[in-house]
């Protein structure tokens, strides 16, 4: 059945396995207060605690998938200000934004508010498969279902492959139908995109983030597994072990140049890199889903529409490859939790907030922002100047049974393109000041997110680990190589050992440090490899031998695009300097991370390393 022939029938809730893997992460949550702004009584009735909410009205929290969230907390301030009531009362809407598979799993194991944030009494997923999984995820813990009956859709997008315009139009587009089978043929050309004539774009290079972690990754996964079967349904076990099939979604992998914890970090760097001049070679193909596409045309990778306008549309533009295999559909589901805290008047109060969600007015809003109304039909925002093909037919795959989707997800982690990762750490003085709430110093917690963040590489990844402040008497460099890089399965109990050990001492060297760590990859770099740098800091550059920001900039920002050594800074504390760190980042076009609250450094931790 084709995209379009699929829109108009009512969706309902269909029984969409998924995978039961490890979805673990970055928590970044982004609360919006839905208030109301109106003034007079209204204001002067909201409650003291400074939540926001209206004293009689029913609170009502909803956690959304990020791509979406900030559009619907704009939603939710218009319906808290529309005079609407239920049963007599009004009702307060507070969106929240956490990805889903994040979400899954904290509904799975009880949902901490003070690690998760607010609980929610409705989830709204990227993809109704999440919801399927929390309904396994529970059954296996003897827990009550959390899914209801009925989990209607409030918008849609499907996955694309997303391709800067000159490259895409090198490949045929948009009048050639192009997929997997396109971008399998450019991996496995040893003469990349020479061999279409354009040899100054280097090799093809794929951005794709972490399946366990990201809704388009996991789609991406799956669309590729179908893809090498020739069939867009009933794939097998025996399909997923099939040695030609292995092969195909391998080869796909390889060209990866990291695995992203968002789709934001590839979009981002590659907006950076075109107005630098260079975004034909930092990327050819990037897994995200339609409405990304717009965004990212539009000048606003986030999505947020808060920041649409701030910036100009990008030299480069991005257009739409619609998998001619078949692709998979983010179908926003509105899940209404059949929870013990979920009343019947939130139960009401959120029935009335999903019909005025599905109004005209506000799915125009979705179809504005470049969504598919909860239908599946394209508005005026999805067009060929915006990068779409709203006219376009596809083929609409759909998860396979539940072993065999556990069966791809288990298997990715063998056929992932392996790692080379050189972690440092900040050992300076600072490093020894207690974290409030107690946990020990910064460097016991940081000590304990890189054991357990660790857990994430597999036994034929490599790892390194150096440490740094400032140089002790007697010694000419302010960094310390600690275990040299080597396979995981055989570093491991070395780093285990020289990590717990650490002890804070000194300033913090990090520019020094920063260049010679990428210094030392890129001498040995390996190219069938993903080599990185990770540093975490909780402060600034304390060393005056080497304080020239623009100088260490320009080092790690190499022209060869084929042999990037990618650096992921880490900001730890609030007295490290994140907009210097993002800027380190930039350069080697990879992503900074925000560890302002040091208890969060676990979580960032493993968030970093699903890039790997």
């Amino acid at each position: 059945m084709t995209y379009g022939e699929q829109t108009g029938r009512s969706r309902g809730r269909r029984a969409i396995p998924l995978v039961l893997a490890v979805v673990v992460g970055l928590v970044l949550v982004l609360v919006v207060r839905a208030l109301v702004t109106g003034g007079g009584d209204d204001d002067a009735q909201q409650r003291a605690d400074g939540s926001g909410q209206r004293t009689g009205c029913t609170p009502l929290h909803v956690t959304a998938s990020s791509e979406k969230a900030a559009l619907l907390a704009r939603v939710a301030a218009d319906y808290n200000r529309s005079g609407r009531t239920v049963d007599g009362s009004c009702v307060d809407v507070e969106v929240t934004s956490k990805a889903s598979g994040g979400a899954m799993e904290a509904l799975a194991r009880g949902w901490d508010e003070k690690v998760d944030g607010p609980r929610p009494d409705v989830w709204t997923p990227a993809s109704r498969s999440w919801s399927v999984l929390l309904e396994q995820r529970t059954a296996a813990q003897d827990k009550g279902d959390l899914v209801p009956a009925e989990t209607p859709s409030i918008a849609q997008t499907p996955l694309v492959i997303a391709m800067p315009k000159p490259m895409a139009e090198a490949l045929g587009w948009p009048d050639k139908p192009l997929g997997w089978a396109d971008v399998l043929s450019l991996a496995r050309d040893p003469k990349g995109w020479g061999g279409k004539g354009h040899a100054e774009w280097g090799a093809f290079k794929l951005g794709k983030t972490n399946p366990q972690f990201s809704t388009s990754g996991l789609n991406a996964t799956i669309g590729t597994y179908f893809a090498a079967t020739g069939r867009s349904s009933d794939l097998t076990a025996k399909d997923v072990s099939n040695p030609k099939v292995v092969a195909y979604v391998k080869a796909i992998e390889g060209s990866v140049v990291h695995y992203g914890d968002t789709t934001l970090t590839f979009l981002e760097n590659l907006y950076q890199a075109a107005e630098a001049g260079r975004g034909l070679t930092y990327i050819s193909a990037v897994t995200v889903e339609e409405k990304s596409v717009w965004d990212y045309n539009q000048g606003n990778p986030s999505g947020d529409p808060g920041t649409l306008g701030q910036r100009g549309k990008p030299r480069v533009p991005l257009v739409a490859v619609y998998p001619k295999e078949g692709t998979l559909v983010s179908d926003n589901p509105y899940v209404v939790l059949t929870a013990e805290w979920v009343d019947a008047a939130k139960k009401r109060a959120a029935a009335d907030f999903l019909a005025f969600v599905t109004e005209p007015a506000q799915q125009k809003r979705f179809t504005d922002a470049a969504f598919r109304d909860a239908g599946g039909k394209p508005g005026g925002a999805l067009t060929r100047d915006n990068g779409a093909l709203p006219d376009r037919q596809f083929a609409v795959i759909d998860p396979p049974a539940p072993a065999v989707l556990d069966q791809v997800a288990r298997s990715w982690e063998s056929l992932r393109k392996r790692a080379r990762v050189l972690l440092v750490l900040d050992t300076s003085g600072s490093m020894g000041g207690a974290v409030p709430g107690g946990g020990g110093s910064k460097l016991d917690l940081a000590k304990r997110a890189a054991l357990q963040a660790t857990t994430q590489l597999a036994p034929d990844d490599e790892l390194g680990l150096w440490t740094f402040s400032t140089p002790a008497e007697g010694e000419a460099n302010p960094y310390r190589e600690l275990v040299p890089t080597g396979r995981v399965g055989a570093v491991l109990p070395a780093f285990k050992q020289k990590v717990g050990a650490l002890e804070p001492d000194g300033g913090t060297a990090l520019y020094t440090t920063t260049r010679d760590a990428v210094r030392q990859v890129q001498d040995t770099f390996d190219r069938s490899r993903i080599n990185a740098v990770v540093v975490l800091t909780d402060g600034k550059n304390e060393y005056p031998p080497d304080n020239n920001l623009d100088r260490l900039l320009s080092d790690i920002g190499s022209e060869d695009t084929e042999a990037s050594v990618r650096v992921f800074p880490i900001a730890y504390g609030t007295a490290a300097d994140l907009d210097i760190l993002k800027r380190i980042a930039a350069s080697s076009r990879a992503a900074a991370y925000d560890a302002s609250d040091p208890a969060s450094i676990v979580n960032v931790l493993t968030a970093v390393l699903s890039n790997f």
